[in-house]
């Protein structure tokens, strides 16, 4: 199956700071994202979701504006999970892009779960719902 690069925009009601925190911090990551983390050294991270682990390593990382993770599964080399954070020129708006990797037959089911996840965030950080 052929994988799909996908590319989602949220307007977010938090500051770029907080939100950063829930991309980096292991503690505010499990609040929104994952189940578990644990984090080796520096850029090492270990994502678990019902018991399975995907490692990441934290290959971008600009305070306030991007977090990248390159996944290091043999069935995921190329891929990457990045999240990055501006704000509207015009309105000053936090924009939370995100890009992620999918089969290309479900697309639609995993911008329907980045839609679920994003609410969890957007209650976790108080932005809204």
């Amino acid at each position: 199956m052929k994988r799909k690069k996908i590319t989602l925009e949220f307007i977010l009601k938090a500051s770029p700071t907080l939100l950063y925190q829930f991309f980096t911090s292991p503690s505010e990551l499990v609040r929104w994202f994952c189940d578990d983390i644990e984090v080796t050294g520096e850029t090492l991270y270990i994502f678990s979701w019902s018991g399975y682990p995907e490692p990441a390593r934290l290959t971008g990382d600009i305070e306030e504006e991007l977090v990248h993770f390159e996944w290091l599964d043999e069935d995921r080399i190329g891929e990457y999970l990045e999240f990055k954070i501006y704000q509207a020129p015009v309105t000053s708006e936090t924009i939370l892009e995100i890009t992620d990797f999918c089969d290309e037959d479900e697309a639609d089911e995993q911008k329907a779960l980045w839609e679920a996840q994003i609410k969890v965030l957007k209650k976790e950080t108080g932005s809204g719902n």
